[in-house]
């Protein structure tokens, strides 16, 4: 291996790291919020819900906060057709911890945070003849309204709406102007299917389509190499191993088991040092990744064109980095800006193009070079996946009281709006926004697999439909379509995709492999046998 394909072999490595570090799916701001710690009971047995709090100054609409429901009270309109627009007062006092000096006819009452209970304070502005309730949080961050275990006053019937501190500073500036402040309290409901998810679910599947087509092409290319070696020299025959040439890594059991362990403790590492620092390291591995995938990509495709081909195949020879193509030359630049340009405008509304485009090369160049050679291996590697999501999105609640996988993927506690190892199309149909996003190991450890089933049908010569692979991509892309259904019946709340793409994909190829016979050669040598062409002719002229 040369200087530049150890280069990109580490530079993929360090991407490969960080490929698990995301739940299957999580949209941006989950609308519907569940909290054990805080159980029902009659009268407090709302869900925590987000609701949008939309303002109005002298009749003019203004800013637009988020707030969130309380777990007692009237629940919130869903509809912003069915929300009124109700005139804003301040409380006084301004902790509505007593009853307030004058009554009202209806307006809803602003409070500030205070030292009483959250249902003192909607009893007394449900008495004084308040509508409504929000109550305005002494931090930035939002606090869950819940009842104490001993209360029995809660016959409340107006809603409670907490707000962050920044958003009561912005509404009391308002009111302080003198101005007339309306506001319109509503929690919109998601679509049940956004077009988003459909477009995602084309990409993940229409990326492990391409990058098995490439592999399975690249692994035929070097059968017939190796076919017309031994051909030709039947007397001292090379030692020449079917792997598609020198830069293809195959995965044993060992690799597998291994890799899913670094990727857990690489996990931790990220959730304990997560901050804004570390999220710029992510991007900064994620770009190097992305440049040597998209540079890939782009040589492999130009070269299929007359006019690149021969910059395809004259190569230069430069200091360090050895013998390029004249054609990689010329794509590297190129490569290399685009994931600048990303990197430092990847905050803009229509950046997720750029991190798709990246994501994308990344998973198809990783599944060109990296390879299970056998259905064990396979077996192997989505088992130990199949658990290591299990267990950081469920079970890691239980010992770290929030789910790591998802408090990673969202970049919790960063300052910055996620990881970079996710692709992601924004929910254009949600009245929330957000983004419907997948992470990269719930496409590329699968991706493996669909890869080798291909591979195996070229090489056995079999037809589409006899053959493994249609079978292994129908049962990925149901497996993905079942974590959507799974996720909206969650009400939004992270999934671990391979949960339900592992069963679907490794369980088909399995039972497949089994009903045809086949299995034990795709447990063991995974590829057919193949007769050695000079055998063929020694046994042809022995027949003659």
């Amino acid at each position: 291996m040369d200087f530049q394909r150890f280069c990109s072999f580490i530079c993929l490595w360090a991407a490969l790291l960080v490929l698990l570090t995301s739940p299957g799916r999580v949209t941006a701001g989950d609308i519907v919020h569940d909290d054990d710690l805080a159980p029902k009971k009659p009268g407090c047995e709302n869900d925590f819900v987000l609701v949008k709090v939309q303002t109005w100054v002298d009749g003019v609409e203004d800013e637009e906060f988020v707030g969130v429901g309380a777990r007692f009270g009237t629940t919130i309109v869903s509809k912003e057709k069915n929300a009124n627009q109700t005139h804003l007062v301040l409380s006084d006092p301004r902790d509505c911890c007593s009853p307030p000096r004058k009554k009202f006819a209806g307006e809803i009452l602003m409070v500030d945070r205070g030292n009483c209970k959250f249902t003192s304070k909607a009893n007394f502005a449900e008495a004084a003849g308040a509508s409504a309730i929000l109550i305005i949080n002494n931090e930035k961050e939002l606090y869950k309204m819940v009842c104490e275990p001993d209360e029995t006053d809660l016959d409340i019937h107006i809603p409670a709406v907490m707000l962050p501190q920044d958003a009561g500073a912005t509404l009391e500036k308002m009111l302080s102007n003198g101005s007339s402040v309306s506001v319109q309290l509503y929690s919109p409901r998601r679509p049940v299917v956004d077009i988003a998810e459909v477009f995602l679910w084309l990409m993940a599947v229409g990326t492990i389509l391409c990058s098995s087509y490439w592999s399975a092409w690249s692994a035929k290319e070097a059968a017939l190499e190796q076919d017309k070696l031994l051909k030709d020299a039947t007397d001292e025959v090379p030692s020449i191993k079917n792997t598609g040439g020198s830069s293809v890594v195959d995965i044993n059991t060992t690799s597998a088991v291994l890799f899913v362990v670094v990727a857990s403790c690489f996990l931790i590492l990220i959730y304990k040092l997560m901050s804004y620092w570390f999220i710029e390291l992510l991007v900064v591995l994620f770009c190097i990744g992305g440049v040597e995938g998209l540079q890939t990509c782009l040589v492999a495709l130009l070269s299929s064109f007359r006019w690149f081909k021969q910059a395809g195949e004259s190569f230069i020879k430069l200091p360090i980095l050895g013998a390029i193509s004249y054609l990689t030359v010329a794509v590297a630049p190129f490569c290399i800006a685009f994931a600048v340009v990303w990197a430092v405008y990847r905050t803009v509304s229509f950046a997720w193009i750029g991190q798709d485009i990246l994501g994308i090369a990344l998973i198809i160049t990783v599944l060109q070079i990296v390879r299970i050679p056998n259905l064990k291996v396979g077996t192997v590697l989505l088992g130990c996946a199949f658990i290591y999501d299990i267990f950081w999105v469920f079970v890691s609640k239980k010992l770290f009281k929030e789910s790591v996988m998802i408090v990673v993927a969202r970049g919790d506690r960063s300052g910055e709006d996620g990881i970079p190892m996710l692709l992601k199309i924004p929910r254009l149909f949600d009245p929330w926004g957000g983004y419907s996003i997948i992470g990269f190991g719930d496409i590329l450890l699968p991706g493996l697999l669909v890869a080798f089933s291909l591979r195996y049908d070229w090489l056995a010569n079999k037809s589409l439909r006899a053959g493994y692979f249609l079978w292994a991509m129908f049962a990925y892309g149901f497996g993905l379509l079942i974590t959507y259904v799974a996720l909206n019946l969650m009400d939004g709340h992270g999934q671990p995709a391979l949960l339900y793409i592992v069963p679907f994909t490794l369980g088909t190829f399995l039972a497949l492999g089994r009903k045809r016979g086949d299995l034990k050669i795709l447990w063991t040598r995974g590829e057919p046998e193949r007769v050695c062409p000079h055998v063929r002719l020694e046994s042809t002229q022995e027949s003659l």
